[in-house]
């Protein structure tokens, strides 16, 4: 049976400490010894965690979350994501969790940005964008300029300045290979 990312994420914490020498808190401890903290960027925690300490990159992916993730199950005042999915928008936030779950395989090299109200999706340059613009709706915003738009990759319009093109998704089973794959091909001219 398929997991979600949020059960793969809890089975690989289960496993951390047998598949890495140390625990969730044990790792925590070792990279703020290191200099990292929740500010650092993603990409530069998971690269010192393959690199200093040979961690997989599934697991330095998961630790590196884990350091940017608030300790405490209530959100941090400063935490942008969790502000944008509080409150009538919670059911949007399995959608945000399965892209960014697809999005980190893109490479070392991705970076979330949160913003007040959305999260920039970086790499050299900004690619992509992830905001919750209603309660029923995300929208992937995609930065494909000279692609035609399609019925389903609208033209940004309005939406945001930043992107070229737009994806509205409702639902988590909407987050598959071919809006992926646009995200992908994004990434790689960013």
């Amino acid at each position: 049976m398929a997991q979600t990312p949020e059960e793969m994420a809890q089975s690989m914490l289960a496993n951390l400490k047998d598949k890495t020498g140390k625990t969730r808190d044990g790792w925590m401890a070792h990279l703020a010894k290191d200099g990292f903290s929740a500010d650092s960027k993603h990409g530069e925690i998971v690269k010192h965690l393959k690199g200093e300490h040979g961690v997989t990159h599934g697991f330095a992916n998961l630790i590196a979350h884990e350091l940017r993730r608030p300790s405490s199950s209530e959100p941090a005042g400063d935490d942008l994501v969790a502000a944008q999915y509080a409150g009538p928008k919670a059911d949007l936030k399995p959608i945000y969790d399965a892209l960014v779950a697809r999005i980190e395989t893109f490479g070392d090299d991705v970076e979330l940005a949160p913003k007040k109200a959305y999260v920039s999706l970086r790499r050299s340059k900004q690619f992509g964008l992830i905001q919750p613009s209603t309660k029923t709706r995300l929208d992937v915003g995609i930065n494909l300029k000279g692609d035609d738009p399609t019925e389903r990759l609208e033209a940004s319009g309005s939406f945001n300045a930043m992107v070229s093109h737009r994806v509205r998704v409702t639902e988590a089973a909407q987050v598959d290979d071919e809006i992926v794959g646009w995200l992908k091909e994004a990434y790689e001219r960013a």
